[in-house]
């Protein structure tokens, strides 16, 4: 549209249209929006009479549905009263049924209750094939307890859909309303449990561990969310939790805790069963009470937010009357004057601001009041545009500075964590060669040897959080090391060590300066490879001298990992990114890489066709030599000698006899011998 004939009038009023317009749309929107939350408010009363009450019942039904099945499962007989359970719970099923069907409910809930109604309505079909298994025996009482248990955990699932709205302090209530619930919930599986080994005289393999953890959950749960309780209900709670049907129950819950998991269960079956009905009676009135209070508060709040609205809408109705008029008056100097804010904001905002943000994050020392200068342009609105951009752009300095301080009072916390675990480590090693040293017993030699191995495990995890912090593990070699003994000394760094056998190495060494880097970094790429695949796999290790190195090949038979996974953590690799505390999961992959980069080393990873993965290092060059004539110093520990798996051998006083008890010895090629020392009494284990 070609605007360079248009009158001034003309190109005043489009100047005056467009934004009245917008001011127009965000009225409307921010009206639409803010009447959103009082409609989510009034509704909260079809929440409670379309789930939460019949919810609530079908909950109570199949706890004691589940109660009875787990009795008939430790008997061995069919237990009548379990059929006429069954009936009352299709009854509170059915209801249920109809009710999270209707339009009403899902209109209120939203596309997020009606998926949450979608899976529920899936879990109850289930019940009719879990029951039939049942009665057939054909499942045992776990598995009983875990298909009810599983139903219960999606209608508790529904229930937390409809507990997101627009007031926190509502919403605070109402989850810990539903906490309150789930925790007895876990009251309820505690019951179905005791009942079942009360029936049997014992308790089946686990049960007594998974009593254990509902009793502990259930009173965590229910502690955690009385604390979000108003004061007068919290003190209410407080009173039901002191009657003498709580402390009873209580007590007969510690005498079990207390008792041998494997002897007969040491509490009356009918005492529990009267103190546990009436606590979960007791529970369930409370919540009911306490669901209606809330749907009453609810109330007085969304009448609020619809005064707000219609204030707020006669009011913006009256900026848009005003805009018009001022914008009518001042529409030439406004376009000059905006013109030149927009052309200095986009230059802070694309260019300068951008270019101070990421020096900052890099740690860079940057005079933020010369790459950054307010912008001032009056003192109108035209002006306080101006100020609120400076008003972000500090903020935005801020948030930089403060994530520059955060990361690198974190690496402080991670390096004098690792500083101070390595001292500890080294001073565990010394005292392990002393003990050593004085053992004769080759059984408590061997448990030292074992624990050796789970300190020298220590230390390299210690060295994680030295490079996490950016600096260098303090280990260290001046002459060179075999490449057979860098890779059996990152064997002796492995949990499964026994697991992973080494192929053919041809001669070679590694740069001193490189040696305890490339241990690390091969430990990590074995850990992986085990902890990743099938524990009765071996995991295999080759290698071969190209022109550009010596690669190293680790290969595992595990699941592997999805192509789009592959190119994912080669990328990482490769390129390795800032720490994220947050991405825990990825540790190694993140350590491998920092030590890679460090030494030019190349880490790929490739699957395989016949499944697993094998992880392709390539040491550059520069940092392989011939292998050194001579005992080379030891991988795992420069003080000392290393053993067949690179762990510290200790001289000690020869011995009589002293027999080793088998133990896996890594399959070494039979081409080569190692240059290591072997240890004087034909160790090598850690």
């Amino acid at each position: 549209m070609d605007t360079h004939d248009w009158s001034i009038r003309a190109k005043l009023t489009a100047l005056v249209v467009t934004p009245v317009a917008a001011l127009m749309a965000l009225w409307i929107f921010t009206t639409t929006l803010t009447l959103g939350p009082a409609l989510d408010l009034l509704v909260s009363r079809t929440f409670l009479d379309d789930l939460g009450r019949p919810g609530g019942t079908a909950v109570g039904e199949l706890q004691r549905e589940r109660r009875l099945s787990m009795v008939q499962l430790a008997g061995t007989k069919p237990l009548p009263a379990l059929a006429e359970q069954r009936r009352r719970t299709d009854s509170a099923v059915a209801e249920l049924r109809r009710r999270i069907g209707g339009e009403r409910l899902r209109d209120a809930g939203g596309d997020l209750l009606g998926g949450r109604l979608d899976r529920l309505a899936g879990a109850l079909d289930t019940l009719p094939t879990g029951r039939g298994l049942i009665d057939r025996r054909q499942v045992d009482r776990g598995d009983a307890n875990a298909l009810y248990t599983g139903v219960i955990g999606v209608v508790f699932e529904a229930f937390h859909a409809t507990a997101h709205g627009p007031e926190p302090e509502l919403t605070r209530q109402a989850l810990a309303l539903i906490g309150l619930g789930r925790a007895r919930e876990l009251l309820a599986q505690t019951d179905a449990l005791v009942a079942g080994a009360v029936t049997d005289g014992r308790f089946a393999e686990g049960e007594h561990l998974r009593m254990a953890q509902a009793i502990g959950n259930e009173r965590f749960l229910a502690e955690t969310s009385v604390a979000d309780l108003p004061a007068e209900d919290r003190a209410a709670y407080e009173r039901l939790v002191a009657g003498e049907e709580f402390v009873r129950l209580r007590a007969m819950q510690q005498t079990l805790l207390s008792a041998d998991p494997s002897g007969r269960p040491s509490v009356d079956g009918r005492a529990w069963l009267t103190s546990y009905e009436a606590v979960q009676q007791q529970l369930h009135e409370f919540e009911l009470r306490q669901a209606d209070r809330l749907t009453d508060r609810v109330l007085p709040v969304a009448a609020t937010i619809l005064v707000r609205l219609a204030a707020a809408g006669v009011l913006g109705l009256l900026a848009v009357v005003v805009s018009i008029l001022v914008a009518l008056r001042v529409g030439r100097t406004l376009v000059r004057r905006l013109t030149g804010v927009r052309a200095a904001a986009l230059e802070m905002a694309e260019h300068r601001l951008p270019d101070v943000v990421a020096r900052l994050r890099r740690g860079e020392q940057v005079d933020v009041a010369r790459e950054a200068p307010p912008l001032e342009y009056g003192a109108d609105e035209i002006g306080d545009v101006g100020r609120a951009f400076n008003e972000v752009r500090r903020t935005a300095v801020s948030a930089a500075v403060d994530e520059v301080t955060l990361r690198r009072g974190l690496n402080e916390v991670f390096l004098n964590l690792a500083r101070r675990s390595q001292g500890l480590v080294h001073r565990q090693l010394a005292l392990l060669d002393g003990m050593e040293r004085r053992t004769e017993d080759p059984d408590e030699l061997a448990d030292l040897f074992r624990v050796d191995h789970l300190a020298t495990r220590l230390r390299r995890h210690a060295e994680d959080l030295v490079i996490l912090a950016g600096a260098v593990p303090g280990r260290g070699w001046r002459q060179p090391v075999a490449v057979l003994d860098v890779v059996r000394g990152a064997v002796s760094e492995v949990e499964a060590y026994d697991r992973v056998d080494v192929g053919e190495l041809p001669p070679a060494g590694v740069e001193g300066r490189a040696v305890a880097d490339v241990t690390h970094l091969l430990a990590e790429l074995i850990e992986n490879a085990t902890a990743f695949s099938p524990p009765d796999t071996r995991v295999q290790i080759v290698g071969q001298q190209v022109p550009k190195g010596y690669v190293v090949e680790i290969t595992d038979r595990g699941l592997g990992m999805s192509p789009g996974a592959v190119e994912e953590a080669n990328r990482r690799l490769t390129d390795p990114p800032d720490f994220d505390p947050a991405d825990s999961a990825r540790l190694g992959l993140f350590v491998v890489a920092r030590l890679a980069a460090r030494h030019g080393v190349l880490v790929t990873l490739r699957a395989e066709q016949l499944g697993g993965l094998t992880a392709v290092v390539l040491v550059p060059a520069d940092l392989i030599t011939d292998e050194p004539p001579g005992p080379p110093v030891p991988v795992a520990r420069p003080s000392v000698p290393v053993s067949r798996l690179g762990a510290p051998i200790r001289p000690r006083p020869a011995r009589r006899t002293r027999e080793r008890p088998d133990q896996t010895v890594l399959p070494f090629a039979p081409a080569r011998t190692s240059t290591v020392q072997t240890a004087p009494d034909g160790d090598g284990l850690p």
